[in-house]
């Protein structure tokens, strides 16, 4: 099955007229199996026992991928086959309900987090799958949720008590081979967008890392000298005449910020401030949707307060994320940072701050990577190794007239952006329409000749029926009235 997520439209709602030959009904009602896999811990990647589904084997498109297996050795047969539908039933609680149909030829193992649902003979389970991603899509799953403390789940009673809707047998069949069809249109779109998006960023990483280093006009680069230092700078680019090579702390103040301490929160002596955290500072950008706010000593909160200029570099997290950050302009006031960001304030005017700012998220990248440390979930910087940051520092008269350049680069590669990321946003929007026509009765013709789905429920129903033993009858003991028991030969 193709794509079959995201889109903000819904099927028809309870209540709402089904087309021709349609019913509404929950997975119980239509016989649909549900049963949940198994735990391990024993994985391995060399091939070795069956493939082992977890919740990351199924996309956020609704298709099994394999592509990253885990074998474990299991001798059950607990297993998914083709045609299977497979459900993930715990998760973080966005990512609870996705689903996806096996198109597996040989049988798999999935985990407890993973539950396979085998519908009865006249329910598509390509059908089944479409339609339990898309109400995942559409958040109808978490409604339903078990929330426990890092991840949620949807009991098996709550996905048996899934509504969908049925249509005949034969629409079911041609539904699915349309969404296909047209699922194949999209996708390609969508492919040909993320190409374009993909080759954006490489342009503008590509010109910010440049034309920081003097390299954009075509002008004769040189070997420029810095004197070395306790970290690895790797190979320096070649500069500009004119151009030198100084280290982070020598052009800026570089600082790092406050930790948090829970046990004075409640301190009245403290001051209340907005603070920034990694998650605020991305590669070339800030993101202030969400400002958590800290209580601080006063002359804690005068020290860290940001100011127009500064440069963000966060010091910890993933090991990508490693010196990325941008420049504060002054959004919010009274703003300060926590310890995993540095802030770099530039000296004497020495350099522009966009071109810092440019030459961290390029150049800097790589150099954080190599002088990081790595402990077991968390990657970091020390405050005495981003101060031996390489940075090119050109002559003072050149550099408006250079910012002013690379900027009106940057600005025709976010263009560039800004419209792929325009047509993925439209392939969405195609992708929902679709989805919605698909369970409205839109998307295909109805035929009168097909069988009504009623006449699958009630074959459902009378099935379930002859499957139910009469309850045996209990023959009452004889009993014996006190004083007539046998006497003993």
């Amino acid at each position: 099955m193709r794509d079959s997520g995201a889109g903000d439209s819904v099927a028809i709602a309870p209540g709402e007229e089904l087309p021709e030959g349609w019913v509404r009904a929950t997975l119980e009602e239509l016989g649909v199996e549900a049963q949940p896999g198994f735990a391990s811990g024993k994985h391995n990647r060399d091939g070795n026992g069956v493939i082992h589904l977890r919740p990351m084997n199924v996309t956020r498109n609704g298709v099994l991928d394999t592509s990253d297996a885990r074998y474990v050795n299991d001798d059950s047969a607990r297993r998914v086959e083709f045609g299977d539908v497979l459900f993930n039933n715990t998760n973080s609680p966005v990512w609870v309900g996705k689903t996806a149909w096996v198109d597996s030829v040989e049988p798999l193992a999935y985990s407890n987090h993973m539950t396979r649902l085998r519908g009865p003979e006249g329910l598509d389970g390509k059908f089944l799958a479409v339609q339990l991603h898309h109400l995942w899509a559409i958040g109808h799953f978490k409604t339903v949720l078990n929330n426990h403390v890092n991840q949620a789940s949807v009991a098996r009673k709550a996905l048996l008590d899934t509504s969908i809707v049925v249509p005949p047998f034969l629409e079911q069949r041609r539904i699915v081979a349309k969404l296909d069809e047209q699922l194949a249109h999209i996708e390609a779109g969508e492919a040909a967008a993320r190409t374009a998006l993909a080759s954006s960023e490489i342009l503008r990483d590509r010109i910010t890392g440049q034309g920081a280093c003097g390299g954009l006009d075509g002008a004769e680069l040189f070997p420029a000298e810095l004197e070395k230092a306790d970290a690895d700078d790797g190979a320096l680019p070649d500069l500009p005449l004119g151009w030198r090579w100084a280290r982070l702390g020598e052009i800026a103040a570089v600082a790092g910020g406050v930790t948090k301490d829970s046990k004075k929160q409640s301190d009245p002596d403290y001051v209340e401030v907005p603070y920034l955290r990694v998650a605020n500072v991305q590669r070339g950008r800030l993101v202030l949707d969400r400002i958590e706010k800290i209580r601080v000593p006063a002359v804690k909160a005068d020290a860290l307060r940001l100011v127009r200029g500064d440069v963000l570099l966060n010091e910890g997290g993933d090991r990508d994320k490693l010196g990325r950050g941008w420049i504060w302009e002054g959004q919010i006031e009274d703003c300060i940072h926590q310890n995993h960001v540095f802030r770099a304030r530039v000296v004497n005017d020495v350099l522009d701050p966009l071109m810092l700012a440019w030459h961290a998220n390029s150049f800097g990248k790589g150099w954080c990577d190599r002088n990081g440390k790595q402990t077991v979930n968390l990657a970091s910087i020390s405050l005495r190794k981003i101060k031996l940051l390489p940075v090119p520092v050109p002559p003072r008269e050149v550099q408006a007239e250079l910012v002013k350049v690379i900027q009106s680069h940057v600005d025709e590669a976010a263009a560039a952006h800004q419209l792929a990321q325009g047509a993925l946003e439209q392939a969405s929007e195609l992708r929902g329409a679709l989805l919605h026509a698909a369970f409205t009765g839109a998307l295909v013709p109805q035929d009168p000749e097909d069988e009504p789905a009623s006449v699958l429920l009630e074959r459902i129903r009378a099935q379930r029926l002859s499957a139910v033993k009469p309850a045996r009858k209990r023959v009452p003991r004889k009993t014996t009235p006190p004083g007539q028991e046998e006497l003993p030969q």
